[in-house]
């Protein structure tokens, strides 16, 4: 195998896969031992345009048996995350005359899925060496690497070092989760994230404020498949991940800091009740936040339901079940930060009369506005706008 050219490969991948352009990277390999067979992957330039389409059938590994062709739709023989490897497996072992319900049950398919596995593995962590190569690697099939860690727990920790992310700071680059640990704050415990639809969005998102105070690094998601595999990937290198926008953020403390916030909850007891009272079932309860800085309040989800991330992008699947957004749709818990001049302000006028119209219409703005900058999609836009016009009409001091 030594003896082979890089343009003797290439003109092999592209006379077996029909690719008009060289191939990214290529794995020669020789298994031998209890079982034998020699194989060739090549990783493609770009992904197929059908990569995901479920009911197409793939044509990408071509089995031979003793050189002898035998079919190159064995699905058995890659799993689905490795959809786009195209290549050449040779088997000493496997008998000529085997019939595809055969192919299923057949022991030596494992081991020889299981070796290929891991040589793309292998495969792409040369390519990490190179950031170029890396970098269009990336771009193409980030997907499937995450939909690997989604599916495939054996290997879910290799996966996770080929993992790259933008982060507030990681500038124009992104950064991998081993760079991200290395750079954590002494008291750091966990790996914090956050969900989006766009780094733009995410970097100004309130859910990042008390972090940026502690210089914390935040890794900012912006795939919709991230929700997915996030629900699978619980720690890296004993760091759990924590995603800022959902319940149970806790950060140390000192003793004057717990004794700050106990006071300040005792203060503001009665604006969380009153405020559950006017918003309703809109909430599950209302609290002090320690995420935020300067936003007057935020929406958290609750720890194990959807984000809002994920609220918006089951909302756009054609065909979703609507039950099941009903019982996974996020509960929200509003909170709010009780230096903020609104909230003490807001608390003063609720002391005073509890019955105030302008304390029920600026409760019910705060909540809009909190949707809106939390990631979530208004329930009456109408209602809004005109809250919002009666506060204009307000500012320019007209009586109607």
């Amino acid at each position: 195998m030594g003896d082979i050219t890089t343009e003797e490969y290439a003109s092999f991948y592209k006379a077996m896969s029909n690719d008009w352009e060289d191939h990214l990277a290529v794995k020669h390999f020789a298994v031998e031992g209890q079982l034998e067979f020699k194989a060739v992957l090549f990783c493609p330039k770009r992904a197929p345009f059908d990569m995901f389409e479920t009911n197409k059938k793939k044509h990408n590994i071509k089995l031979y048996v003793r050189r002898v062709f035998i079919m190159d739709t064995c699905e058995d023989i890659i799993p689905e995350w490795l959809n786009f490897i195209k290549g050449i497996v040779d088997s000493e072992d496997l008998p000529l005359n085997i019939s595809r319900e055969q192919l299923q049950q057949n022991k030596i398919l494992k081991v020889i899925k299981k070796n290929i596995v891991k040589k793309c593995l292998e495969m792409f962590e040369e390519l990490a060496d190179n950031k170029d190569d890396y970098k269009k690697f990336y771009e193409q099939f980030s997907k499937n690497i995450k939909l690997g860690i989604h599916e495939d727990s054996t290997n879910r920790k290799k996966l996770a070092e080929l993992l790259r992310f933008p982060s507030t700071k990681s500038g124009e680059e992104t950064t991998t989760l081993k760079d991200y640990v290395t750079r954590m704050k002494e008291k750091q415990n966990s790996i914090y994230y956050i969900t989006g639809e766009n780094k733009k969005q995410l970097e100004s998102s309130p859910f990042t404020e008390a972090c940026k105070k502690r210089g914390y690094e935040v890794l900012l998601m912006t795939d919709p498949i991230d929700e997915y595999a996030m629900q699978q990937l619980k720690d890296f290198e004993d760091k759990k991940f924590v995603c800022l926008s959902k319940e149970g953020l806790k950060f140390d403390e000192s003793e004057e800091e717990k004794k700050r916030k106990e006071e300040e909850k005792a203060a503001f007891e009665g604006l969380c009740k009153l405020i559950k009272e006017i918003l309703g079932d809109k909430v599950e309860k209302v609290q002090l936040s320690d995420r935020i800085v300067s936003a007057p309040c935020v929406l958290v989800t609750g720890e194990y339901g959807w984000s809002a991330n994920m609220e918006r992008i089951m909302k756009a699947q054609a065909l979703r079940d609507a039950s099941t957004s009903s019982y996974m749709a996020s509960k929200k818990t509003m909170e709010i930060n009780p230096s903020h001049s609104i909230v003490k302000e807001l608390k003063k006028k609720a002391d005073e009369d509890k019955s105030d119209k302008t304390v029920k219409d600026l409760v019910w703005l705060l909540f809009d506005t909190s949707l809106l900058t939390s990631g979530f999609s208004l329930d009456d836009p109408s209602g809004y706008a005109e809250r919002i016009h009666r506060m204009i009409k307000l500012g320019l001091s007209i009586d109607d």
